[in-house]
């Protein structure tokens, strides 16, 4: 064993290829034998390898990289990234930035928003000031009343996130299960600033009033599976397929599917939802619907006021569209069955803008309404890095003050309410988005909409005449409004000079292979010219085997 770890310590490493226990500096030796282990394997035969970025010249030895060193390393990432922000195509985010100028200052000052953005902290170097104004301009853009009151239960809650959607979807499942588990609320909307914690069952319930059952479609991002694990709230399919495994509505006798069924266009099927939802709904269990406001592959919206509308009125029929919990002091409180989430995070920072521009007869058309026009959304969440464009992920999570879930406890050390996910939340975000904003009118990002949906239908067509001059059928489509158009995989090295997100979808009783293309604001007509130039070349699509 010791003559291994002999061996392994002379793994070359770092920039020299100098061996890996030859990198300490005499302050790091003990005992003449280097602090720390030593590589099990060569690192650089056991990672991906970025051809671009070879692994051994940005390994980080124990001396640390010299100036020399320091700036070659550095020289051949930022080439990597700057090449592939330049093609950047198969993803919904925005990579046309210009941060740096304004912002610059601040990498050198920390920003934490620790703790409820409505309340000070004894953490000052925030910037939940900037925070509470981004929070009002997307409560107003979402038709939410505003600003935030303690007191009103109507007017909304909410925060800039983190980690992005993925952050505003687990935030919002569990606000969901909390809420209809008849866990604690933060407040009783009838008399404010009184914590109150149910725990009774509500009016003619059976043992299934406290069990939610999460639908979500086949569409849906990842992050949805993840949060439902996390949050142990049993799905459709793990609680039908365990509790009644021959009874699937939708074909008895067969295995339960995983998610609800979508639309050929990507889109929820609403007519499938409520054969599912009424099966559990008519079981007492409470009903937890997650939609789709631009799902992650196929740019989908899901028809929002419909699904709510289904659900409310099944609920109503089953005594669950409102029920009564008792609070700890015995005082009734009426909450619903159900809750609808919105995973918005491209479509509730762009289609507002889309709306705008439908209305002065810029396009012609729009996503269904999705916000808190519709009195039966709960919640909603999108990505600040997606519409907007910021450096790394983040975004907003917003629903009812009436709604919001209890914190999990006291947090006298931060100087606020512990309502957020994260203890510590990354202040910069706030910073980035209000920027981002206050330099962008209403006309602005109106114009940059249609702008946007006007590429994605020349980039649609581009594909099509493509299609017709090869011959062969590329699986071109573009769900309705969306800024994604799909397309048959081309060749790999295509793939990645583009970042062309791909994915296997089944169609016609058959797997095929997608990537898609997304008409963000970075992107140019220039840009997709040369894409096609690329795939109108001979071997640019691999033969089926």
């Amino acid at each position: 064993m010791a003559r291994e770890a002999e061996t392994h310590a002379d793994i070359p490493f770092g920039p020299e290829d100098t061996p890996w226990q030859k990198t300490f500096s005499g302050l790091r030796v003990v005992g003449g034998r280097p602090y720390g282990t030593p590589p099990s394997s060569d690192p650089r035969e056991a990672y991906i390898a970025v051809p671009e970025v070879p692994h051994h010249k940005v390994q980080l030895p124990p001396t640390g990289l010299d100036a020399n060193q320091y700036t070659e390393a550095e020289a051949l990432f930022r080439s990597h990234i700057d090449t592939q922000t330049r093609n950047f195509a198969g993803y919904q985010v925005t990579s046309a930035l210009d941060y740096e100028g304004r912002l610059g200052h601040y990498l050198n000052r920390h920003l934490n928003n620790v703790g409820d953005p409505y309340q000070s902290s004894s953490y000052t170097l925030n910037s939940k000031v900037l925070e509470r104004a981004v929070l009002d301009y997307f409560a107003s853009l979402w038709h939410a009343k505003w600003p935030h009151d303690p007191k009103d239960p109507e007017s909304y809650w909410g925060y800039v996130l983190t980690m992005g959607s993925s952050e505003g979807n687990l935030y919002g499942l569990w606000n969901a299960r909390d809420y209809l588990s008849g866990r604690p609320l933060r407040t009783d909307p009838r008399q404010p600033g009184r914590e109150t914690a149910a725990g009774q069952t509500p009016r003619d319930a059976g043992a299934h009033a406290f069990h939610p059952v999460a639908f979500f479609s086949e569409d849906t991002h990842y992050s949805l599976t993840k949060a439902v694990r996390a949050l142990d709230i049993d799905t459709f399919h793990a609680l039908g397929s365990t509790r009644y495994p021959d009874d699937n509505p939708l074909a008895p006798g067969t295995p339960w599917p995983r998610q609800v069924p979508s639309t050929e266009h990507g889109a929820i099927d609403v007519e499938q939802l409520a054969v599912l939802v009424r099966f559990f709904a008519s079981r007492g269990h409470p009903i937890l619907v997650s939609l789709n406001h631009g799902s992650t592959f196929k740019g989908a919206y899901d028809d929002v006021e419909a699904v709510a509308r289904t659900v409310r009125g099944i609920c109503a029929q089953y005594g669950l569209d409102s029920r009564r919990v008792r609070g700890e002091s015995g005082g009734p409180e009426e909450r619903s069955g159900f809750w609808v989430h919105v995973d918005g995070a491209l479509g509730a920072g762009y289609t507002p803008y889309l709306e705008m521009a439908r209305d002065v007869g810029m396009v012609q058309q729009a996503p269904p309404a999705f916000d808190f026009r519709l009195p039966d959304v709960h919640s909603l969440t999108m990505s600040g890095h997606k519409w907007m464009g910021t450096p790394w992920a983040c975004g907003v999570f917003m629903t009812r003050t009436g709604l919001q879930m209890a914190p999990p406890g006291a947090s006298e050390y931060i100087g606020a309410a512990d309502t957020t996910f994260a203890g510590s939340r990354n202040g910069f975000s706030a910073l980035l988005m209000w920027d981002y904003l206050a330099r962008h009118s209403y006309d602005d990002l109106v114009r940059l909409a249609a702008r946007c949906d006007d590429l994605a239908a020349y980039t649609h067509t581009r594909l099509l005449a493509l299609q017709e001059r090869l011959g062969r059928d590329l699986w071109v489509a573009r769900s309705p409004q969306s800024l994604t158009v799909r397309f048959r995989q081309p060749r790999a090295d295509i793939v990645r000079r583009y970042s062309l997100s791909g994915e296997t979808v089944h169609a016609d009783g058959a797997a095929r292979a997608y990537v898609h293309l997304y008409a963000m604001r970075h992107l140019t007509r220039q840009r997709v010219d040369e894409l096609i130039g690329e795939l109108r070349q001979p071997g640019a699509f691999p033969r089926s085997p």
